[in-house]
């Protein structure tokens, strides 16, 4: 699994990271299951906050995975309890971020896969396709589903993101199960471009390397 720490909270675009390389963010409804998603895959309990009182989320949140690679937890959309102002002021910053920021290297978008593509789920990814830049679709609880279903939903998905002319991908996933982390994790490191070992150290290189004898 990914080794990620958090990093920073940003609840306005000037704040964000400036020596960043890559990130890659996750979006979903307040209650698809996103926090525990990220959870999974970084294999920690509680790195990302799960609420249960879904749209909790109210920044931009930051988690490191090596210097300069981040993962950013963004608000989640269509159920969170708050005032028109409150509501606008999160668009901008998810808006500004996901149309703006350079180090953007993709997108995981959560849906519960008993209810996918909903229509919060079809503007966003109408609104992030113009980028160009790729999705990763995470259909979650899938343990909820029994296998028969679970399939026909994923092909279900596949052929309306096809039709839609997005760039994205979609599999499986279950925080509970863990099915499908090892594949997402996948995506996830190619896109941020961080190996899944560490390099191995050079033995020339080691204690005393270089080092004159006396």
């Amino acid at each position: 699994m990914l080794n990620a720490t958090f990093h920073i909270t940003v609840a306005q675009i000037r704040d964000l990271p400036v020596d960043s390389l890559a990130e890659v963010a996750f979006a979903g409804r307040s209650n698809a299951g996103k926090s525990s998603a990220i959870n999974t895959l970084c294999n920690h309990k509680r790195l990302a906050f799960v609420s249960k009182m879904p749209g909790r989320t109210q920044h931009l949140n930051f988690f490191r995975v090596e210097d300069g690679r981040f993962l950013v937890d963004l608000p989640g959309y269509g159920f969170a309890r708050a005032p028109k102002d409150q509501k606008h002021v999160w668009q901008a910053l998810i808006g500004g971020y996901l149309a703006k920021r350079p180090q953007l290297a993709g997108l995981v978008l959560i849906m519960d896969s008993r209810h996918p593509l909903t229509e919060l789920d079809r503007s966003l990814l109408e609104w992030f396709r113009p980028s160009g830049k790729p999705v990763h679709v995470l259909l979650s609880k899938s343990d909820k589903l029994s296998r028969g279903p679970a399939q026909q939903t994923l092909r279900q998905v596949r052929a309306e993101l096809a039709e839609m002319g997005m760039n994205a991908t979609v599999q499986l996933f279950s925080s509970l199960k863990r099915d499908g982390a090892d594949e997402a994790e996948g995506v996830l490191r190619a896109w941020l471009g961080v190996s899944r070992n560490p390099p191995k150290k050079n033995p020339a290189q080691g204690e005393g390397a270089g080092q004159i004898s006396p």
